[in-house]
């Protein structure tokens, strides 16, 4: 059993506004966590700022009450306990803040903060418990002499050593670091995590290391869950986490660790758009706006909880074994979809070169690729390039009005009589009497209609279909002179009586 358990834990706080302070929403900065910590291990619990990661860990310690949700702690549920019981339980989970300023009382001595705890819950006599103070202030690196002084006179590094200090007070099984390191130098941080791993070892502590630095992270921590937007969307082994990395969030996490080394390049995977609010979460998938590979079915559908084994959880509908079917059924849908991912077609002859060819070494797998031909179910080209197959017209899809006609293409102008025929049905003169009936306005004459053509759907399309010829009637030349002479006389200047009268108004007349 875990040491600590936490099932769908949810912290959702009201927003109010109006003059009788009514609620009219809800900051949802946790909505249905659930994780666990088993005995001496430490759990990173990383993702952006305001994604939930500090209410989750104070959620956790009762600093902050839970909306809903379970916390099991040795098996029984913190959030039910009240009095002395949740005092004791409380002893055994202590937490050290992020900001080593504001943690610490100003008006009360170094003493006195780390004696506090004990005071609390009654551990030792005061000689007992002083002696302890001074024990811990030399093992978190601390001279006995800092025991008199206050929190002002100690730099940032000191501080957060004294909360450490104070955290051990009341020998603990379970602590919440909260950005424990993220107010420090980097010289300083190594220190105090290195403290934090020795204590670990030393005392048997379980960890739960909030962070937004994934080096930091991944130095300490056994097991790692990404957080986004109140929720987790993976956990996984540390080494399993930072080599396979599966949600598209996890994976653009990555991207932006600094490289020590660098001849060493890593592709920046860059996020559109900002963090959304969480009053309005989107809908389905929350990551489903900035995703990259984002799907129609991420916007309805809320992913659950796919486990990929060896203790790998991820929240992605990439990983949907419906989904995952459905992609890799697309090889023998293509005709019908009309879309194939780069390298399909490329894949798909390697692995029937293969079939043909099981007993052709793989180094000669190069030359049995290169004498396959296509397969026409696979001929319809891909994003990158256009792939066809070695006949003309192999694998096009067929017409919607059914099968597509075979043979030979016949393509045939008008002739001249058929010309003459025409040119006499537009302009009326002198029209044969077996013509077929003029075409309607808009519409092209019988002869150019598709019915009575014989198109070849096996060839690519061509631009050699013939083009209509539409011929104008002529203009006469007394028609010219009447157009001139309207021209002129709309052109010719007017005096100011030859102005025609103004229509006058009916209730004139």
């Amino acid at each position: 059993m875990p040491l600590l358990e936490v099932r769908d834990l949810v912290k959702h706080f009201p927003v109010k506004k109006g003059l009788f302070s009514r609620t009219v929403a809800h900051v949802r900065a946790v909505d249905g966590v659930s994780f666990g910590i088993e005995e001496g291990r430490t759990l990173g619990l990383v993702g952006e700022s305001g994604c939930g990661k500090t209410t989750v860990g104070r959620s956790l310690l009762r600093l902050i009450e839970p909306t809903s949700g379970e916390v099991g702690f040795q098996g029984e549920n913190v959030l039910r306990m009240r009095g002395g019981r949740l005092r004791a339980v409380r002893r055994h989970m202590q937490i050290i803040f992020q900001d080593p300023y504001s943690s610490l009382n100003p008006r009360m001595t170094v003493g006195a903060i780390v004696e506090e705890g004990m005071k609390i819950h009654g551990l030792g006599s005061r000689s007992e418990r002083v002696a302890k103070v001074k024990a811990l202030l030399a093992k978190v690196g601390l001279m006995e002499e800092h025991i008199n002084r206050y929190p002002h006179e100690f730099s940032g590094g000191q501080r957060q050593r004294i909360g450490i200090a104070r955290a051990l007070a009341v020998e603990p099984r379970f602590i919440v670091c909260d950005e424990a390191v993220s107010a420090l130098d980097v010289s300083i941080q190594a220190q105090v995590v290195n403290l934090l791993m020795d204590l670990k070892r030393e005392y048997g502590l379980s960890y739960l290391f909030i962070s937004h630095d994934l080096s930091v992270v991944e130095h300490i921590s056994d097991d790692v869950s990404v957080m986004y937007l109140g929720e987790i969307v993976e956990t996984a082994p540390k080494e399993e986490m930072f080599k396979n990395p599966l949600h598209p969030y996890t994976q653009a996490l990555l991207s932006a660790v600094p490289q020590p080394d660098p001849e060493r390049k890593r592709q920046r995977i860059l996020l559109p758009g900002d963090v959304p609010s969480p009053v309005n979460p989107p809908s389905g998938c929350r990551f489903h706006p900035r995703c990259p590979q984002a799907m129609p079915e991420c916007q309805i559908k809320v992913p659950p909880a796919y486990d990929m084994g060896g203790g790998h959880v991820v929240r992605c509908l990439l990983y949907d074994p419906v989904e995952v079917a459905k992609r890799k059924g697309r090889l023998t849908d293509t005709v019908t979809s009309g879309y194939l991912p780069p390298g399909v077609v490329e894949k798909a002859v390697a692995e029937k070169a293969r079939e043909r060819k099981s007993d052709v070494p793989r180094t000669q797998l190069e030359e049995v690729e290169g004498e396959s031909a296509p397969d026409p179910a696979l001929d319809r080209g891909t994003t990158r390039h256009e792939t066809r197959g070695p006949t003309p017209g192999e694998g096009w899809p067929q017409p919607p009005g059914g099968a597509a006609p075979t043979g030979q293409v016949e393509r045939k102008l008008p002739s001249s009589e058929e010309m003459d025929a025409a040119v006499a049905r537009v302009f009326g003169e002198g029209a044969p009497e077996e013509t077929p009936p003029p075409a309607k306005l808009g519409e092209l004459p019988s002869m150019y209609k598709q019915d009575q053509m014989v198109w070849n759907l096996d060839d690519p399309p061509t631009t050699e279909t013939p083009t209509p010829i539409v011929l104008h009637p002529p203009v006469l030349p007394g028609e010219v002179a009447k157009e001139e002479e309207k021209k002129e006389e709309e052109e010719k200047p007017r005096l100011a009586g030859d102005e025609p009268p103004a229509k006058l108004p009916d209730w004139m007349e």
